[in-house]
């Protein structure tokens, strides 16, 4: 309740401040001073563009959509090629959080045999975290030219991303009895030399009723592995009875169709043209470079706009 509450004077704070913004330009205007031109014409723009933001952050209304976000990265169908793609997704994902100023840790990776990564779980902290990024949940897909051909022919990967809210550990809504975990620490891998571990740190948690299997190896302390691994483990329990939920409406309504692995929310294809085109909104651009670099803005506002 605290948390809430200091969300919420947090909120209240900054629409008054906002307000004040507001109060004051329309205070400068009425002076009719052609020597204030310049200046007011620079802070409407600003109110023009915060306002905007703000319209696009009230569309984030879900339960868990102020929330912090878990982010895990999966390469598909694809073999190194999708290896890759999961590593140009996971850059994809960090530059975008770098350039909201949220903070992110990587929980756990494992990297590919030849390059990139098979999968990657990453934290990422800040206000409406998760609310932006439940818009990239899915299966992602890529066509170009690969660079793992001698023939440099043509290939298409698939990687899946997952979203989850971050649940705090005192959570009422999902409850594990101790004794439905199995925990197993083990020798992080990684790379040789010094950045070997040479004590068991690395913590792989199994929920026994559901099976689900967490792992993380990316801090030193056996104990910060094994929280950040409960943390994820909650986080997937709470978004399992939140799709049994889903399904459960969808059925009553008569509107369920499964998803499948294959059937992809997004397409990114860099030969023989340019262009990222989502399916669910059929939003697209030609600027494929943009968005491998972060810019994710107009994907996701076209999927909040939708509704989805």
């Amino acid at each position: 309740m605290s948390k809430a509450a200091a969300a919420l004077r947090e909120q209240i704070g900054s629409w008054r401040e906002f307000e004040h913004r507001l109060h004051d330009a329309r205070e400068l205007v009425s002076l009719d001073d052609e020597s204030l031109r310049v200046d007011l014409e620079a802070e409407v723009g600003s109110i023009e563009t915060e306002l905007k933001k703000r319209s696009f952050t009230a569309m984030l209304g879900g339960p868990y959509d102020s929330d912090d976000a878990l982010l895990a990265i999966h390469a598909g169908a694809g073999g190194t090629d999708s290896q890759d793609w999961a590593s140009m997704l996971m850059r994809m994902y960090l530059r975008w959080s770098e350039n909201r100023g949220y903070s992110t840790e990587v929980l756990d990776m494992t990297e590919g045999e030849e390059a990139g990564i098979k999968s990657v779980t990453i934290a990422i902290n800040g206000s409406y975290a998760y609310g932006y990024l439940r818009s990239e949940k899915g299966v992602h897909r890529l066509v170009r030219l690969s660079p793992f051909d001698a023939a440099h022919r043509r290939h298409t990967s698939f990687a899946l991303v997952e979203v989850l809210p971050q649940v705090a550990l005192d959570s009422p809504e999902v409850h594990i009895d101790p004794a439905d975990i199995k925990i197993d620490v083990y020798r992080s891998s990684g790379a040789g030399g010094q950045n070997v571990q040479k004590n068991a740190t690395a913590v792989r948690l199994t929920h026994l009723p559901s099976g689900i299997v967490v792992t993380c190896q990316n801090e030193r302390s056996q104990t910060q592995n094994r929280e950040n691994a409960l943390k994820v483990l909650r986080s997937r329990l709470l978004e399992i009875k939140r799709a049994e939920k889903e399904v459960e409406i969808a059925v009553l309504r008569g509107e369920y169709t499964k998803a499948e692995w294959g059937s992809q929310i997004r397409s990114y294809v860099l030969h023989p043209y340019q262009m990222v085109k989502d399916h669910r909104t059929e939003f697209e651009t030609g600027n494929t470079q943009a968005v491998l670099d972060g810019n994710l803005d107009g994907l996701m506002e076209a999927y909040l706009r939708a509704g989805a």
